[in-house]
C-alpha cells in the first residue's frame, strides 16, 4: 500500500470549492486594487502604495510574506522528526525585529527608496549594487521554487495529483497571478491570506486535541516519548509540564538544548543567534519585507508594524509548533513515513488532515488552500514588485522558479533548504548593508571586497554541508516506530490487528565513507550559523580593506549611516534628560523666590511690604 493509493480521490467537492474561494478571493483582491490603482502618477506610487498604508495591514502583510507552505506544511514535520527547540525561534524574532526597528528602519524610511539596494549604489558603487541585486534574484528564485515544490507535495498526497503535474499546475497560476494590482494589493491580500492560514492551522490542531481526549494528553506524549528518553519534542517548556510529572520543574535549564556545541544542528544558542542574524537579513535589508513598512504614512506607523508582526509571527510559530505535537501524538506508535504512506516529510501534515478530517468536507481544502496561499502570495510579490510589470518577465520567472521546484526536491529538509538559502546568501547581504549603515569610513573597495569574502566562505560552508552531511549524532534526529501499524485494506485509513513488519528509516542521510578532514568539523557546523558566518567575514574584510585602502578618509552623507537622531534610546535619554533638567530648573526657581520673598507660594514672589504706610502695595 502506498500514500497515493490512499489519497486518491480523497478531495470531494466541497474541499475543491473552498480551495477555489481562496483563490478567487485573492485574484479578486488583487484585481480591484489594479484597477483603482489605474490611474497611479509614477512607478514609486505603484511600488510603494503612496506611503499612505497604516501599522496594522503592513504588520499582517509582514507576517504573512514568509509565512508560506514551509510554515503550514515543514515546521510541524520539523518538530515531529527533531523536537519543539524550534519554538526558540520566538526569540530571535523579538531580537531581529529590535534591530530591525532601531538600526535598518530609520535609514531606509528616510532615503524613500522602492529598492534597498539603491541604497548600495549610493552608498557604496553601482558595481556594489549590481551584484547585491543579482544575490538577491538568485537568493528568490531558490527560495520560491521551494515554495512552489512544497504545497505541490500537499495536492499530490491529499488528491493523489502527479507531484509534477502539480508543480506545474501551481507554477502556471502563480505566473498568472502574479499579474494583479499594485502594492496595496499585495497587502490586503496578505491579510486575507493570512487568515486562511490560521483557519487551516486551527482546524488541525482542534481536531487533532478533539481526537486524542484534549491538550494535557499531547502534551504528555511529546515529553514521553524521545530519542533514550533524552530529547523531548515538548523540550522547550518541559519544566512546566514537568510539575504534573515530576518535582524537578526546572530541569529543562539543564537540557542538552543549551549545548554550546556548534556542530548540533538545533540548540538553543544556534537558533537564538543564527536564527536572528537569519531573521534581520529578512526584516532588515530584504526587498519584500523592507517595502511593506517604508509604505507606512509615518515612521511611527512603520515601527509599530514591525511590533504587531512580532505578535503574529509568535502566533504562527505557536500554531506550527503545536500542529507538530498532535502529528507526533497522533501517530506516536505508526509512522506514517517510515511504513511508507508518504513519500516525503512534508507530506505529513497532509496526511494527518486527510486522517482525521477526510469525514468532514469542505476542512481538508481550507487546510490545502492554507498552504498554497503563501506560494501565490510570494510568487505574486516577486515577480511583479521586484522583476517590473512585463509579461515576458514574468513568464520566464515562472518558468525558471518551476525548473528551481525540481532542485527543491532533492534538498532534503525544505525548512533547513530554506534557512541554509537565507544564510548563505542573506548574511553577506547583510554584511554589505551593515558596513553602509554603521561604518562612515567604508568604502566601495572594502564593500565589494568583504561581499564577495562572505559570499565564498559560506558557500563553502553550505555546499560541503549538502555534500557531505553531518552525522546523526548531531542532528539527533527523534525515534519513531511502526509497531502499532495496523491496516484493514489498501483504501482505508483504519487500523486492525495485522501488524505491518517494521521498516528502517532513512531520516538523516550517512556521510559518504571517505570523507575529507573537514566534513566532521567545517561542514558539520549548524545550519543556522551560515549567516553568522557571511555577516562577520564580510564585515571584517569590508572594513579592512577599507582601511587600507584610505577609507578612514571618506567623507559620507550622514543621511545614509546611522544617526543617533535615529535610534528609540536618543529620544528615551532626551526625554528623560528634559524631564530631570525641568525639575531642576523648578527647583532653583523655588529657591530664588524662598530666598528673595520668604516663602515658595508664587502669589507672594516679589512682594514687598511698606511698613512705614502700613499697607501692601497692589
Amino acid at each position: 500500500m502506498s500514500g497515493d493509493s490512499l489519497a486518491a480521490g480523497s478531495f470531494v467537492a466541497a474541499d475543491y470549492a473552498v480551495f477555489a474561494l481562496m483563490l478567487l478571493v485573492s485574484a479578486a483582491v488583487g484585481v480591484y486594487h489594479a484597477w483603482m490603482d489605474r490611474g497611479q502618477a509614477s512607478l514609486g506610487d505603484f511600488l510603494m502604495g503612496g506611503r499612505r498604508l497604516t501599522a496594522l495591514p503592513v504588520s499582517l502583510s509582514l507576517t504573512a510574506s514568509f509565512m508560506s507552505a514551509i510554515t503550514v506544511l515543514s515546521n510541524p514535520a520539523e518538530v515531529y522528526l527533531y523536537g519543539a527547540s524550534i519554538g526558540f525561534y520566538g526569540l530571535s524574532y523579538v531580537m531581529a525585529m529590535v534591530v530591525t526597528s532601531e538600526f535598518f528602519l530609520p535609514v531606509f524610511y528616510r532615503l524613500a527608496i522602492t529598492s534597498t539596494y539603491e541604497y548600495l549604489e549610493l552608498r557604496f558603487s553601482r558595481a556594489t549594487r549590481l551584484l547585491g541585486t543579482m544575490l538577491f534574484i538568485v537568493q528568490t528564485i531558490l527560495y520560491t521554487g521551494i515554495v512552489i515544490y512544497v504545497p505541490a507535495l500537499a495536492l499530490n498526497q491529499v488528491t493523489g495529483m502527479d507531484l509534477w503535474g502539480a508543480i506545474i499546475s501551481t507554477g502556471v497560476v502563480c505566473t498568472f497571478y502574479c499579474t494583479m494590482g499594485g502594492l496595496r494589493a499585495v497587502v490586503w491580500t496578505d491579510v486575507f491570506q493570512l487568515g486562511v492560514m490560521l483557519a487551516g492551522f486551527l482546524s488541525v490542531i482542534i481536531r487533532s486535541v478533539i481526537v486524542q481526549g484534549g491538550v494535557l494528553p499531547v502534551i504528555s506524549d511529546s515529553q514521553i516519548f524521545g530519542l533514550d528518553g533524552s530529547i523531548q519534542r515538548w523540550e522547550i517548556f518541559k519544566g512546566f509540564v514537568a510539575e504534573r510529572f515530576s518535582t524537578n520543574c526546572f530541569m529543562f535549564l539543564f537540557h542538552d538544548s543549551f549545548d554550546t556545541n556548534p556542530l548540533r544542528r538545533h540548540t538553543f544558542w544556534t537558533i537564538t543567534i543564527g536564527g536572528t542574524f537569519v531573521w534581520v537579513s529578512i526584516y532588515g535589508i530584504n526587498q519584500a519585507q523592507v517595502q511593506r513598512y517604508i509604505s507606512c504614512k509615518s515612521i511611527t506607523h512603520a515601527r509599530l508594524s514591525l511590533y504587531i508582526n512580532l505578535v503574529g509571527l509568535c502566533a504562527i510559530l505557536l500554531c506550527s509548533v503545536f500542529a507538530g505535537m498532535c502529528l507526533f501524538s497522533v501517530y506516536k506508535e505508526c509512522d506514517p513515513w517510515t511504513a511508507g504512506l508518504v513519500s516525503a516529510p512534508d507530506q505529513l501534515m497532509p496526511y494527518l488532515v486527510m486522517d482525521i478530517l477526510g469525514d468532514y468536507p469542505g476542512l481538508p481544502g481550507l487546510f490545502v488552500a492554507a498552504a498554497y496561499s503563501g506560494s501565490l502570495r510570494l510568487i505574486q510579490y516577486f515577480s511583479l514588485k521586484l522583476f517590473q510589470p512585463t509579461l515576458r518577465i514574468c513568464l520566464l520567472y515562472g518558468v525558471v522558479c518551476i525548473g528551481m521546484a525540481g532542485l527543491a526536491s532533492l534538498m532534503g529538509g525544505i525548512l533547513q533548504a530554506t534557512i541554509s538559502i537565507f544564510g548563505i546568501i542573506g548574511g553577506p547581504l547583510l554584511g554589505v548593508f551593515t558596513l553602509g549603515i554603521f561604518c562612515p569610513f567604508a568604502n566601495s573597495k572594502g564593500a565589494l571586497s568583504g561581499l564577495v569574502s562572505g559570499l565564498v566562505l559560506s558557500l563553502w560552508v553550505g555546499i560541503g554541508a549538502q555534500i557531505y552531511p553531518p552525522p546523526p549524532e548531531m542532528s539527533r534526529p527523534l525515534s519513531l516506530t511502526t509497531e502499532g501499524c495496523n491496516f484493514t485494506a489498501t483504501d482505508s485509513l483504519n487500523w486492525t490487528s495485522t501488524a505491518l513488519p517494521t521498516q528502517m528509516s532513512d531520516h538523516v542521510p550517512l556521510p559518504p565513507t571517505s570523507s575529507p578532514l573537514l566534513a566532521d568539523s567545517w561542514y558539520s557546523l549548524s545550519y543556522l550559523y551560515f549567516s553568522p558566518i557571511g555577516t562577520i567575514i564580510t564585515v571584517s574584510v569590508g572594513l579592512l580593506v577599507s582601511l587600507l585602502t584610505g577609507g578612514w578618509k571618506l567623507k559620507v552623507e550622514s543621511r545614509l549611516t546611522l544617526m543617533k537622531e535615529d535610534t528609540t534610546l536618543y529620544h528615551l535619554f532626551k526625554f528623560f534628560k528634559e524631564r530631570v533638567t525641568r525639575r531642576t530648573g523648578e527647583f532653583d526657581l523655588t529657591r530664588d523666590r524662598e530666598e528673595k520673598a520668604g516663602s515658595t507660594n508664587p502669589a507672594f514672589c516679589d512682594v514687598e511690604l511698606d511698613l512705614t504706610k502700613g499697607s501692601v502695595p497692589t
